[in-house]
């Protein structure tokens, strides 16, 4: 039976969630004054060369944290580019960078150094996790991830930890809520969902104080290269043209980083232990009329031309976000319009010294 989002009563993981809602105490968690976020407080961010993980590092240090970040320079992409984001966090307050791997190396060291641990290491994307690469991602989503939660028990810390839209699949409802049925349609989908099934495995038998994010379609200054947004501004940079996948009428809820930063140091701060959240921007828009508000900003003409769609891809996504507006006390701020633009100024000045296509 269905209710009116599409989740099924006999889910095993919603039940399990609701299990662990009931036993947490109101969902107050271990850490207490730990999770505040305050100057002085000592943060592990996991993936902090990344992406997301960047971003969030500065804001720790923009708010008087001191951060130890690890990361394990992955294959995914190049170095280089991790270590051009790594240049970032070095430079806002208190940063130590420790390189290993989540899951071969002994963590309880780091964990004793600090407060709580944000957890946004991981192997993306969906096209990448078929056939014989899948055993990467689950040596580096789901075996990292349980060798953090181990580590964060013994050191009765919280986690707050980076899942992905993508748990949800193809829906049949939207948008989508935290409790509409969870049918991946990709193994890296598979391999985030099996993260969350532990998060509340090791809640319910060994109670970790954990928080997770589901962030949609996240972009901004230093996006990862094999996203649509830096593939456009790749194509434009080189003047070749950009592969539009299918018909580009599927739609992305794209939500600009500042704001999956945001959500994620609220959840460390506010969110009832066992919790797990939409991190979405409110801006569900199709590929063709974001490459149409590229054109508007940049003055040029994105040339393109369409190629076979992938496997796994989703054809919509738009996230339902009111929990965490009402239970993190946040919101997402920024226009798709004005975080392009930030893209498009950040990837310039990376790119200064050489002609560009699009300045």
């Amino acid at each position: 039976m269905s209710n009116g989002r599409g989740a099924v009563d006999d889910d095993p993981l919603v039940a399990l969630a609701s299990e662990l809602t009931s036993r947490l105490a109101d969902g107050a968690g271990t850490g207490g004054a730990r999770n505040d976020l305050e100057p002085g407080r000592t943060y592990l961010v996991t993936g902090c060369a990344g992406f997301v993980g960047s971003h969030l590092v500065e804001a720790l240090g923009s708010r008087g944290c001191s951060t130890i970040g690890v990361d394990a320079f992955t294959d995914n992409y190049s170095r280089a580019a991790k270590e051009h984001n790594l240049e970032h966090c070095s430079r806002h307050g208190d940063f130590r960078f420790v390189e290993l791997d989540l899951a071969e190396s002994r963590l309880e060291p780091l964990l004793e150094e600090v407060d709580a641990v944000f957890h946004l290491a991981g192997r993306p994307g969906v096209r990448t996790s078929w056939g014989p690469t899948f055993g990467a991602y689950v040596h580096d989503n789901v075996l990292a991830t349980q060798r953090v939660f181990e580590a964060a028990v013994r050191q009765r810390i919280r986690v707050v930890y980076a899942s992905s839209s993508s748990v949800y699949g193809d829906a049949r409802v939207y948008p989508l809520g935290e409790d509409s049925a969870l049918f991946p349609v990709s193994p890296y989908g598979v391999s985030k969902l099996a993260c969350e099934a532990l998060a509340t495995a090791y809640a319910l038998s060994c109670e970790l104080d954990a928080v997770g994010l589901r962030y949609f379609s996240v972009y901004g200054p230093r996006q990862r290269p094999d996203m649509a947004f830096s593939q456009v501004l790749g194509c434009l940079a080189e003047d070749r043209p950009f592969g539009v996948l299918g018909s580009g009428r599927q739609t992305r809820d794209f939500t600009y980083v500042g704001d999956v930063v945001g959500a994620t140091l609220a959840a460390m701060q506010r969110a009832p232990s066992g919790r797990v959240y939409n991190v979405g921007g409110g801006c569900e828009i199709s590929l063709l009329d974001s490459l149409a508000l590229f054109e508007e900003l940049v003055g040029r003409r994105v040339v393109r031309h369409h190629v076979a769609s992938a496997a796994g891809d989703a054809g919509r996504t738009i996230a339902d976000i009111g929990k965490a507006c009402a239970e993190l006390g946040w919101k997402p701020t920024t226009s798709l319009e004005s975080g392009l633009a930030a893209q498009i100024r950040a990837a310039a000045e990376h790119e200064a010294g050489r002609a560009v296509a699009w300045v």
